[in-house]
């Protein structure tokens, strides 16, 4: 199977910029014969950092907004993976939706929401696409270990996790080191492979981050199950990330129920006896 992620710059609140971005990206993934294309988290509204901001760019996936991404995705062939800020009644999401052929298959709100004004998802879909079974985190989510196994025993083959990152300066090697470190675990505990699909920052006027200048640097790349980096983008540019996987390679079956089940199962009750 091919993939491919679009790095691509989001502009805060410039939904028709966005959605220019967004076609350009699925006219990439067609020419290229891929069969996913992901966006950067909140990709489609931005993604601000103070909840007055966020609530002005969201919209609910019933929306006319939802309907004009739809209607791009009915003329190409790839299936996306898309970030936005959605409202739903009162509350604000971080959600990334699923879409395919001018369909909305489904979609995955972030359960380990960063901002304060988001709303913690809690709900783990997996999905099917020529025959392989995905599931969709989103930026800090793959720093935690339940949420990727949760997808991994429900089958999913590959997590794709759209992020958006604008890390100080004084903290990008800290944090470039610690996520990857944290997708490779994903990927080595779960056998499959982990997409991380980031954002980048070339005009930070763009960016809807009301604190001081930042950097958004980049660095997608693919994990294989075995925890080796098989592509990775340019860093500090827009980029299109290409890879070629085999996720119908046998899921894990040490001992008996895969390691990550595993674990869980014989070493949970310990870990709720320190955390009670």
């Amino acid at each position: 199977m091919k993939i491919i992620h679009c790095q691509f710059e989001s502009w805060c609140g410039e939904l028709d910029h966005n959605l220019e971005r967004f076609e350009d990206g699925l006219k990439k993934a067609d020419a290229e014969r891929a069969s996913i294309v992901t966006f950067p988290e909140c990709f489609l509204t931005g993604y601000p950092d103070t909840a007055e901001l966020a609530r002005a760019v969201a919209f609910s996936s019933d929306s006319a907004q939802m309907v004009r991404v739809l209607d791009i995705t009915s003329r190409y062939d790839a299936l996306a993976i898309v970030g936005y800020n959605e409202q739903r009644g009162d509350d604000l999401y971080n959600t990334a939706a699923v879409v395919h052929r001018g369909h909305l298959l489904g979609q995955y709100s972030k359960c380990a929401a960063y901002m304060k004004f988001h709303k913690h998802g809690r709900d783990f879909p997996v999905f099917e696409h020529q025959g392989v079974t995905f599931g969709v985190l989103i930026c800090a989510d793959g720093g935690y270990i339940e949420p990727a196994r949760i997808l991994a025993l429900k089958g999913a083959r590959i997590i794709f996790a759209p992020h958006f990152n604008y890390i100080r300066e004084d903290g990008v090697l800290q944090h470039f080191n610690k996520v990857r470190a944290d997708h490779t675990a994903r990927a080595i505990e779960n056998n499959g492979y982990f997409v991380r699909a980031n954002n980048v920052v070339i005009d930070h006027t763009k960016s809807g981050m009301s604190r001081g200048k930042g950097v958004g640097y980049g660095d997608s790349y693919v994990v294989d199950p075995g925890g080796q980096i098989i592509a990775q983008s340019q860093r500090h540019v827009e980029d299109i990330l290409t890879a070629e996987i085999n996720p119908t390679q046998p899921p894990d079956t040490s001992w008996g129920v895969g390691k990550s089940a595993w674990s869980w199962r014989e070493f949970s009750p310990f870990v709720d006896e320190l955390v009670k």
